[in-house]
Formats: structure tokens, sequence, C-alpha cells
């Protein structure tokens, strides 16, 4: 059965927009937890805009499922992740001036650097995943490079504007996870998913897990954490 991992970013987001103590994207991971989440993601960005380091050392502590840390492939990170030592590691492209991230990891463009970065994460303990396109090239160099897992962006689907056009992106996300697969690569998928369009990968072996943040915050602002929570994890059973 596939599996959902909660990304709490946008509790913190609310916290700084007033650069105070709540709400606490800590507690917010505790609620996902009990509400059957099977994974708490962050991303700890180069310039804080929300999560904070204090969030990422007290959610090492009290995440009773796995920690997922995403994060940018820089030596300030890779020192981060060392000490922390997170469940898993996602490396994810970051510029300061975007909103939220805008694709995949060019894996291939860059696969001399990854390679040793993945080198030195697992030297330290870590399991990588990469945060790429449903790309054969980019698949290719992500096993290339030692990843173990990748997760396929499905930001370009989430944005689909006909059903024709989602139905078409979705088939590459499947190819991909298949090709992945293949390679001996085990697969998630996130980016943009919410309460509907979620439903077309209902029930696809393709698709180990789920990264949600945005969609299930916004439906918690709402119902509560543990309601929508409980109501993704219901969608993809």
């Amino acid at each position: 059965m596939a599996k959902l991992e909660v990304n709490v970013d946008h509790v913190a987001t609310v916290r700084q927009a007033r650069l105070g103590r709540e709400p606490d994207p800590v507690t917010a991971a505790a609620l996902a937890e009990l509400a059957g989440a099977e994974g708490i993601i962050v991303h700890l960005r180069e310039d804080r805009r929300h999560i904070q380091d204090r969030d990422l050392r007290i959610l090492r502590r009290t995440v009773q499922t796995r920690l997922n840390l995403e994060m940018a492939a820089t030596p300030e990170m890779l020192a981060m992740a060392a000490e922390v030592k997170p469940d898993l590691v996602t490396l994810v492209p970051e510029k300061r001036e975007e909103l939220t991230t805008e694709g995949g990891l060019d894996v291939a463009g860059q696969k001399e650097f990854l390679q040793d970065y993945v080198r030195r994460l697992k030297e330290a303990g870590l399991t990588v995943s990469l945060f790429v396109d449903p790309d054969p090239r980019q698949l290719d160099a992500a096993k290339g490079v030692g990843a173990a897992w990748v997760e396929l962006h499905t930001g370009d689907y989430a944005e689909a504007t006909s059903e024709a056009e989602a139905q078409r992106l979705f088939d590459q996300l499947l190819d991909g996870a298949r090709h992945a697969r293949s390679l001996g690569l085990r697969v998630k998928c996130g980016h943009g998913l919410n309460y509907t369009n979620i439903k077309r990968f209902r029930g696809r072996p393709e698709f180990e897990e789920f990264s949600i943040g945005h969609s299930i915050i916004s439906r918690a602002v709402l119902v509560g954490m543990e309601r929508a929570v409980r109501e993704m994890v219901a969608l993809i059973s």
C-alpha cells in the first residue's frame, strides 16, 4: 500500500509571517503522524524562509516515523545533514527568487559533482533521494550517481489545464516510474498533488510514496490537521 509523507513547511510559513512561535511545525508533524502519515518532510532552505534549524533538530528527536530532509546540494547543507542524520535526504534544486521548487534537479548536467556529493552523504550514513523530472536521461543519471530513491516531479501534471493534458503527463510519470524501478530505484512522487489530482495514482504499484504538503496544510486550516491527513491517507490507500 502506498505511503504518505507530509511536508510541514507551510506551517512554518505562517509562523514566520509574524516571526513568532506559532503555529509550530513540530506539533503539526506529531498530529500528522497520529493521523496516519508515515513520514514527515521539511525543506531547510538557504534563506530559512520557513523551516528553521531549531525545527529540524527538534523534529529529529520527535518524529516517530521517518524524517525526510529536502535540501540543496551545498556544503552548509551537507554539514547539517551529517549532524542531524535524517532518515532520508532529498536533494532538490533551489533558487532564492522562486516561490516553490520549480522543477527537477538536472542530475545529468552535473553528474560528476552530484556523484561526489552523494558519496559524501552516504559516507555520513545517509540514504539519498533525488527530486527529478520523469525523464529517462535524468533517471539513468540518478542511478549513476548513487541515489537509492527518486522523487518524480509532478508539478507539470498538477498544473494541467485539460483532462487530456493531465492524462498525457500522468502517462509520462508512469513511464518514468517504471523506468526508475527497472534500474533498481525506489520511487515516490510529489509537488502540487491535491485531493483531486491524486485520484489517478490510486492503486498504481509504480509509486511507493507520495510527498504532499501545501494541499494538506491548506485543508488543515479549515478542518484541522488530523482530519486533513486522514482524508489524504484514505485517498491514496
